[in-house]
Formats: structure tokens, C-alpha cells, sequence
């Protein structure tokens, strides 16, 4: 973090120069993480768990899991999933070939046909 002093008054000079003291003074009462760790381990252990159990990383244990008849979390994405083949919704009058079934970017030439104007609802498929 970088703070341009160059710039403050003489005022927000002071302002932060307090700020920095009180920061200080708050971090230099606090106690090192390795004792904090240690007493938060020995207190998980005294209950029977693991610090990576409650904080995670580790599989929970039997006693700490869900109760039954919980459903499953859906899925939030289907980022590499196939969703298998859908029937199409639109067809290319001029190529009755060429149909999009509504998913993803649309193809050239529905594309083309909406930059003139036209509606989507004209290429429905009946």
C-alpha cells in the first residue's frame, strides 16, 4: 500500500499520523498467531475435531455431517457438461437447411436478418 504524503494538508497529515498510532498501539496488544493457533488447535482437540474440520480442508466426521434427508446442492453451472441435443426453434427461409435450436450465439444468418430489422418470431418454426 502506498499513500502519496506529498499531496495532504498539514491537517489530513496529522489525521493519519493518528490513524497509524491507533493501528499500531491495536496490532502490538495483540498476541502472535503461533499462540493463538495453539489454543485454537488444543480446544478443537479437547472437543474432538480437527482445525482443518471446522475451518475447512479436511472431510468433516461423521458426528459433524448433515442430517439426513438434506437434498443435494444443485449444480451451479453447466460449464463441461453437455446438455444434450435440443430440437430446433428456428429455421433460415432462404436455406431450409439451416436451423438454430435457441441456444448460444446465433448463427450468420439470423444474425443478419436481425441487423436488417426483422423480428426473431418470423423464423419460428411451427
Amino acid at each position: 500500500m502506498s499513500i502519496d504524503i506529498t499531496r495532504l494538508s498539514a491537517k489530513e497529515l496529522d489525521a493519519l499520523i493518528n490513524e497509524a498510532k491507533k493501528r499500531k498501539n491495536t496490532l502490538s496488544k495483540r498476541k502472535p498467531i503461533g499462540v493463538v493457533r495453539q489454543k485454537l488447535t488444543q480446544l478443537a482437540k479437547a472437543e474432538g475435531y480437527t482445525v482443518a474440520e471446522l475451518f475447512g480442508g479436511a472431510p468433516a466426521t461423521k458426528s459433524s455431517t448433515k442430517p439426513a434427508g438434506t437434498a443435494p446442492r444443485a449444480r451451479k453451472t453447466t460449464k463441461g457438461y453437455k446438455l444434450g441435443k435440443v430440437a430446433p426453434k428456428y429455421r433460415n427461409p432462404a436455406n431450409t437447411e439451416e436451423t438454430w435450436a435457441g441456444r448460444g450465439k446465433p448463427p450468420r444468418w439470423l444474425a443478419t436478418y436481425l441487423d436488417q430489422g426483422r423480428q426473431i418470431d418470423e423464423f419460428l418454426i411451427r
